[in-house]
């Protein structure tokens, strides 16, 4: 009896630690997306508003945390046969897909709870994101372009969500460049799994039968230059530069350039983006890029145009 009991702490620990890693915390980096209209909105120094958002960020981490438990229990066979994916934790039979299912219903009540307690169109966005999440784990998945449509439409509720959370207007341009910049990576993490699971790729994502490599490679064109094109419209829409009193932002454009260039380079050269959530921290490249972005943003929404240097100040309204 006292061996069964020395054992019981064991156990616990491993049974918690696969469900924390079935929850998928590195992923949660693509929910960083929610400060965006905070940094955008000049909100950055208001303390009320920065509560705000990160209570979003973290209800929205949970609802994701939700989704991916969801798809884990739905992809168990499928992920079995995923060179990568057969290591997750349910797959390898290190936690009961019960267990898995009473945890998600846990995450869905508090993210809920929680995002009705920030405002009811918080909340109500977050229902969408957990029902459209449902429908393609159920079926939509399986349907060729918009499984990667429906992933993208995740990215821009993210973004709108970020917004309603403290009470400010969302860009159509900031919109359409988040819907495209999601639609780049999808199809890329789609080419992934085309080029890596080759033969099998279809028993392990039913959809991956009607795409190739070839069609991929075209919408990655489109969604890549679609996002440059949008971001670019954005930093000099009218109330882009009424905002912010000068066309500075304009910019920025070369960060967003590089790192679509960047992507493609990964996706096409060295055979990456399996996980972009992973490859979007550990590429030297693109983090230094992104942190570059952010620095010379925050300089062109946050600096009063008379301490911008002559050569963008002339540029002001």
């Amino acid at each position: 009896m006292s061996e069964a009991h020395a054992f019981q702490p064991a156990h616990s620990v491993r049974l918690t630690d696969a469900i924390a890693r079935s929850m998928r915390p590195h992923q949660w980096v693509k929910n960083v997306l929610l400060f965006a209209a905070l940094v955008f909105s000049q909100s950055l120094f208001d303390a009320h508003a920065v509560m705000l958002s990160v209570q979003a960020f973290l209800l929205f981490c949970l609802a994701a945390s939700a989704v991916y438990l969801l798809n884990d229990v739905n992809d168990l066979e499928e992920d079995r046969v995923h060179p990568k994916k057969r290591n997750r934790p349910l797959a390898a039979g290190l936690v009961s897909p019960q267990a898995v299912m009473s945890v998600m219903a846990i995450l869905v009540v508090v993210s809920l709870v929680g995002g009705y307690f920030i405002s009811r169109w918080f909340c109500a966005l977050l229902m969408i994101y957990l029902g459209m999440n449902v429908l393609y784990s159920v079926k939509l998945k399986h349907i060729v372009i918009l499984d990667v449509m429906i992933i993208a439409i995740g990215f821009v509720l993210r973004a709108v969500a970020g917004a309603v959370a403290i009470g400010v207007d969302t860009s159509p341009w900031m919109v359409l460049c988040t819907m495209t910049l999601a639609l780049l990576v999808g199809f890329g993490k789609r080419r992934n799994e085309l080029s890596v699971l080759k033969e099998e790729a279809s028993s392990h994502r039913a959809c991956l039968e009607g795409y190739t490599i070839q069609f991929l490679d075209m919408m990655m064109s489109i969604s890549g230059g679609a996002a440059i094109v949008t971001y670019t419209l954005y930093t000099m829409a009218n109330l882009t530069v009424q905002r912010f009193g000068s066309h500075a932002l304009v910019l920025t454009t070369p960060f967003v350039i590089y790192g679509v260039f960047r992507y493609l380079y990964l996706i096409h050269v060295k055979s990456e983006g399996g996980d972009p959530s992973k490859l979007f921290v550990t590429d030297r490249p693109i983090l230094l890029n992104g942190c570059l972005w952010i620095v010379a943003c925050a300089m062109c929404v946050y600096t009063p145009v008379a301490w911008l240097p002559w050569w963008i100040a002339k540029w002001s309204v």
